[in-house]
Parts: structure tokens; sequence; C-alpha cells
């Protein structure tokens, strides 16, 4: 932290806008708050502004949210994705976070992408237009080349470096005194959990480092098909026009699924388009360990049938191989009800503290899989659940995992859009046909063979390092006497790579 005079000043003035704006604890939530609650809640009341009295809750919390700056419209656009959780009317107020925020005039966008590029607009684009669609970081563009192609140029806010680094330094405080005088809140790692959220907003604020993510992430998503189809793609990168705070990228097809007329598309199936958002997501997380971890509304175009696009490639989630089997053994756990192994894996991973017993937290993981596992998304409380899921993991002392914190968030926005696409999604259904596939490439018979051979294949390559080391340090040594290297190892290496081999190949 820098300077921790101002990021408390800071602070304190965040709590006094969301105060102001009646955002802390609006008061159309007072009647259902805890009896020894709402006194505090009544006092707070007393000190809101005029900001308090228009609007409803979700219109005052957006515009608070929006005063508070880009780590805070961050959590706002998490929170527009869950309209199963705080009401339909609320995620729709904070849904211009996404992608609806002031813009900023279009002569500084031109000074800007000039500074960035180093060259005037018009070497590159035939046409600069207004913004189309502004949020906490930066605004989108419409321009041409000229060559007729169609592009979008996002460009970073100006002085928007500045406003992340004071906030961050904000939040970093508000996590060391939580985790110092709130015991209940140090499980879940505030620390840890704010310094995974700046490092990934700190690398957003590069539009070099974006532009190699959406590259990346466009093969990844060749690659991510079920039956042939590919689930979701990514506009081609106009390298010409990148920069540290420029990126441009070839215009995404379809409608941005943010408007209500996405939805009201000729012979789009939202159905299919649910499973498709899911499916995208655990294929990129599963089979290649690189995800999209910003997909909310405001980043996906749909056309008919069920086409995707994603754009916003600054927060890339990644997975060790680890990591991926854990996640994979889990949700495979909770689609065959085989909690006991949901259990194992969660101990095996060090979820959960090895001074608990397996058996007590499979008896947990029953009682949150049973009423939800095969259901509708409209027959499920989220809040409900997530209550649940919370109480539990405060029981066998389960602490947040840093590596994962975007996985769960995606996770959480994924099944948010999925809900509002199609209110009776199953999200097991969808994940079905990904998980099992995975279980059966990497866990399956074949896999155990091909595991079995990796190793014969690392023990040979490790056996003729040692062959080759001794014989390095026979003819350097003062010894008349050459000993010679017993064949034996080698030849059963050999005998045990040829079994692995044909094992191999009858289990194809």
């Amino acid at each position: 932290m820098r300077h921790p005079v101002a990021a408390a000043l800071r602070l304190i003035g965040w709590g006094w806008i969301l105060i102001r704006h009646d955002a802390l604890m609006p008061r159309e939530i007072t009647p259902l708050l805890p009896p020894w609650l709402r006194p505090l809640a009544g006092l707070l009341h007393l000190f809101s502004g005029k900001e308090a009295c228009t609007g409803r809750p979700g219109e005052r919390v957006g515009r608070a949210l929006e005063k508070l700056g880009p780590a805070a419209i961050k959590l706002g656009q998490v929170l527009a994705t869950r309209a199963d959780i705080f009401g339909t009317q609320f995620a729709l107020d904070l849904g211009r976070l996404k992608d609806r925020l002031p813009p900023f005039p279009l002569d500084q966008a031109r000074i800007e992408i000039e500074r960035a590029l180093g060259r005037p607009v018009e070497s590159l684009f035939a046409d600069l237009q207004p913004a189309i669609a502004a949020a906490s970081l930066a605004q989108a563009h419409a321009a041409h080349l000229h060559d007729g192609r169609k592009v979008a140029i996002k460009v970073l806010r100006p002085g928007v470096e500045g406003r992340v680094a004071k906030g961050l330094d904000a939040l970093r405080l508000a996590a060391r005194m939580a985790e110092r005088f709130v015991a209940p809140a140090r499980r879940l790692e505030p620390r840890a959990f704010v310094e995974t959220i700046a490092r990934s907003m700190e690398l957003e604020l590069d539009m070099r480092l974006e532009a190699a993510a959406a590259s990346e992430m466009a093969e990844v998503m060749q690659k991510s098909e079920s039956d042939g189809v590919v689930l979701m793609t990514a506009p081609e990168v106009v390298w010409d026009g990148v920069g540290k705070r420029v990126l441009t990228l070839e215009w995404a097809t379809g409608m941005p699924m943010t408007g209500p007329a996405c939805r009201e598309q000729p012979g789009l199936d939202t159905d299919a388009l649910a499973d498709n958002v899911v499916r995208a997501f655990l294929i990129q997380a599963l089979d290649h360990g690189t995800f999209h971890a910003d997909l909310h509304e405001g980043n996906l175009f749909a056309s008919a049938p069920a086409r995707l696009v994603a754009v916003d490639f600054g927060i890339v989630g990644r997975l060790g191989k680890e990591e991926r089997r854990y996640l994979a053994e889990i949700l495979w756990g909770f689609l065959s009800r085989d909690y006991d192994r949901i259990a194992r894996v969660h101990f095996e991973a060090g979820y959960v503290p090895p001074s608990h017993s397996v058996e007590a937290f499979a008896q947990a993981l029953r009682a949150v899989g049973e009423p939800v596992i095969g259901k509708q998304a409209s027959q499920v409380s989220m809040g409900r659940l997530l209550g649940q899921l919370f109480e539990i993991t405060a029981l066998f002392d389960m602490r947040l995992r840093p590596e994962l914190i975007l996985l769960q968030k995606t996770m959480v926005s994924v099944e948010g859009v999925a809900r509002r696409l199609n209110p009776d999604h199953d999200l097991w259904a969808a994940a079905r046909p990904v998980v099992e596939r995975w279980i059966r490439r990497e866990l399956g018979p074949q896999a155990q063979v091909r595991d079995a051979l990796e190793e014969v294949v690392s023990g040979l390559r490790a056996l003729s390092q040692r062959i080759r080391r001794d014989a390095d340090d026979t003819a350097i040594a003062p010894v008349v006497v050459v000993p010679r290297a017993s064949p034996w190892p080698m030849v059963l290496g050999l005998a045990a790579l040829a079994m692995a081999t044909a094992a191999l190949v009858l289990s194809l």
C-alpha cells in the first residue's frame, strides 16, 4: 500500500457515498434485516441525501458504485448477472454498469488513439465514430479500416490508471482491517482476494496484453467444440491498431446480450444459447486450463440460432493440471451423486483441513447437493443455496483459495447469464456432456495406460541421463578399470515400454 492515510480517507469517503445514496443498507430491505441490525439501518437512513429519495434500490446502488470507481463497478457487474439472488429489477438497474456508463468525448478518444499508436488516426482508420459502449476502464468506438473492414476500437479512459491504483489501495486497507478485526472473515482470505483482483485489473490496463489474450483465447475457442460445433468465438486482433492504451478488433457479429432486442432475434434458441455459454466456459477451463474470466452479458454477442462471440479479454483465468482435475471430479461427483468422492477430492486438494472427517463432510455435501441436482433453475433458490454453502464451509474451516477466485467469480457470472437466457435452465444437464467426456478421456482406462506410458518414458529418460553422467565421471576419473554397467535396467525398461504400448493399442 503506497499511501495508507490517503487510503483510509478514501475508505471513509466510500462509506459516506454509500450512506448518502442509501446503498449500504437500502431502506427497502430494512424489514428483512435481523432485529438487532434494524436500529443501525435506521440511523444510517437519517444521513442519506437527496440521492436516496430518487430511484429504485438498484439505481441508487449503481450510482454509488459508479462514484466509487472502477473496482466497485467491477463488483456491480457481477451482481448484475444474479437476478435470481437480488431480484430481476435490481439486476436490470445495475446492468448499465456493464457497458452504458457516460463516455468521454470523441476528440479526447482521438488524442488517446494517436498518442498510443504514434500515428494519425486517418493513417489507419477511414473513419472514427462516437462511443458505442462505455464501461469502467474503457470505451469502444466503431470504425472502418481503409480496406473496408469494420472494427471496434477500445480506448482506456484518461487517468483511469490512477483511479484504479487509488481504489485498490483502499481495498487493500479494507481487507487488512477485515482480517484483523472480523474473525469470521479471516477464512475468506480478504487480503489474498484483493490481491488477485488487483493483479487482474492491473493487467487490464495494458491493451497489448489484452490483445495477446484475445489472440490466445481465439485459438482456444476454435478448439472448444461440442458435437463438431464451435460454441464460442472471438474477433480477430488488428495488430496495427494495438498500443498500450488502445486495442483494435474486427467487429463482433451478433447483437449485444445486454439489450432485450437480443433475445427477440428471429430464430434465436435461448435454451441452446444458455447451454452453449456454460459448455464453452467449461471446455475452456477443463480442456485448456485457460478461460475468459469476465463472461457477463456486456462482453457477449449472440446471433441465431445459438452463436456466441466474446469480447473484452482483459481478465483471463488459468488453471493448472491438478486444479482442472479437482474441478472435473467435483462436478462429476455432483452429477453422479457420489458425495464420498467429492469429499475425498476436497481433502486431497487441501480444501478441507485433515482434522475433519471425510464422512461428515460427505454428509454435509449431500445436504447441499440433493435439493438441487437435476432441478430447473427456477426451482432452486440461489440465495438460500449460497447461504447453506457458506455455513458448511465455516463448519469445516474451509478457506478461500486465491488460485480459484477467478474461476469461482466466472462460474457465478456464467450461471447468471444462463439463467437470464432461460429461467428454467438446468446447469447440471448442460455441464454433463463436457464433464463426462473429460473424465472419460483423462481418468478412464486409456488415460491410465497413457499415464503409465509417460512414467515409463520418464523413467527411461532419467536412467539414460544417469548412465551418461556415470560414463562422464568414469572418463575423467584416474582409474584404470572401467566398471561395466549392468544391462538389466535397460532391458526391464524396454520390456515395460513394450507392455504399456501393447496395453494402449488394445484399449483403443
